[in-house]
């Protein structure tokens, strides 16, 4: 999680929410790939941390299915990045701060472990949540 925060602070440097999000190999320590949220510096409403550090995962193994690997992510992924991580078949989701209004792991909505769907990736959540809920507190603040 301290990686996933230091992804979140170049985030709120750049501007933009401060989320940050790692992924982890199936051994639980090497770091895949990472990334933080760049809505505004990319312009993209979908350059969500979470997806940025999926799609540099993928890249990084030369397969889509991110089968055995761990999110970790500074707040509860909301539902366009809960559908992405079910789709890509990681197998666990570890998250910090919750998000009451928007999160879809089991603050508003329970996205992943809807037992319609094919998947559901165990869920950690509240891993340093003070020091992740602070970040996004202290940036709005500001605002």
């Amino acid at each position: 999680m301290r990686l996933a925060l230091a992804e979140a602070e170049r985030a709120d440097r750049s501007g933009d929410v401060p989320v940050g999000a790692v992924v982890l190999a199936p051994d639980g320590s090497t770091v895949l790939a990472s990334g933080h949220n760049e809505r505004e510096a990319g312009r993209d409403p979908t350059a969500h941390a979470e997806l940025l550090a999926l799609r540099r995962a993928a890249a990084a193994l030369g397969q889509w299915r991110l089968t055995g690997c761990t999110l970790v992510v500074t707040l509860e992924p909301c539902t366009m990045c809960a559908g992405a991580v079910q789709q890509s078949r990681v197998d666990r989701i570890v998250y910090g701060a919750r998000d009451e209004k928007a999160g879809a792991v089991g603050s508003l909505w329970d996205v992943v472990r809807d037992r319609r769907l094919n998947h559901r990736p165990e869920v950690v959540e509240g891993v340093l949540a003070e020091e992740c809920a602070h970040l996004l507190t202290a940036f709005f603040r500001d605002r």
